[in-house]
């Protein structure tokens, strides 16, 4: 099978974050794969491993988003596709999944593979209206994949419990961060990945965003907790005393 994973370059989210004047203002500079992106990479590698295939990854970003492919790469994807935009492309999920459609209508992939989600806006469209473009059966938040022969059998997350769905291909699966562990590139991989093919396409045409992000505010301040002086006995009654005359809930 042809498996595509379609990949993002996020901030890294563990690094320092501000807001200034309505805006992100991301100090370090540091940029990551997609975890949820990472994890499908790392189910399409697994799958390929033990029954043959192929795994391309396919990232829509500025010029510095190479590096994320390059990272794909190093963990062993074949090769890469990069739909190259402006630094300042307002992109929303309607928008890119546009993009990926016209992509996608000559790439003859068996299985498509997103993350559920992305880390920086936590938007989890994207996948669905892809598939919905290419009128493709698809699956959401999936947590194993397993294939036999032509079928995809497809682990989901559910509010209750699990659902365990075969899906015919070619289909599209979004996929959870508590698929795998992503593996960490060898040195031989980083090395290879120069190596490997990255198909950069200048996208000269970008879909109108229907949703703008207007701007980032700081979440609320809290009033502090208060602490409860006394015997145990004594604090019930104070929270209780409290709940009635403060909250109003009793």
């Amino acid at each position: 099978m042809k498996f595509c994973v379609c990949i993002k370059q996020v901030p890294d989210v563990t690094a320092p974050i501000q807001i200034r004047d309505g805006e992100l203002a991301m100090d370090a500079g540091r940029v990551v794969l997609n975890a949820y992106d990472a994890s499908a990479v790392e189910e399409a590698l697994v799958l390929t491993e033990q029954h043959g295939g192929e795994v391309e990854v396919i990232l829509i970003g500025p010029d510095r988003a190479t590096e994320t492919i390059r990272k794909a790469l190093a963990m062993g994807a074949a090769k890469g596709t990069h739909l190259v935009v402006a630094e300042d492309a307002e992109l929303d999920s309607a928008s890119v999944s546009k993009l990926l459609a016209d992509f996608f209508q000559d790439a003859g992939a068996d299985v498509i593979l997103t993350g559920k989600q992305a880390q920086d806006t936590d938007a989890g469209l994207g996948g669905a209206m892809l598939a919905e473009r290419l009128g493709l059966p698809y699956a959401t938040n999936a947590v194993g994949l397993a294939q036999e022969g032509e079928t995809l059998v497809v682990t989901r997350q559910g509010d209750t419990g699990q659902e365990i769905i075969a899906l015919p291909t070619p289909c599209l699966v979004t996929c959870s961060n508590d698929m795998n562990d992503p593996r960490i590139p060898s040195l031989k991989g980083v090395m290879g990945a120069k190596r490997k093919p990255i198909d950069s396409r200048p996208v000269v045409d970008i879909p109108a965003a229907r949703v703008r992000t207007l701007r980032y505010e700081p979440l609320p301040t809290r009033e502090p907790g208060r602490v409860l002086e006394g015997e145990p006995h004594e604090q019930a009654a104070e929270v209780v005393h409290l709940l009635e005359t403060e909250a109003s809930v009793l």
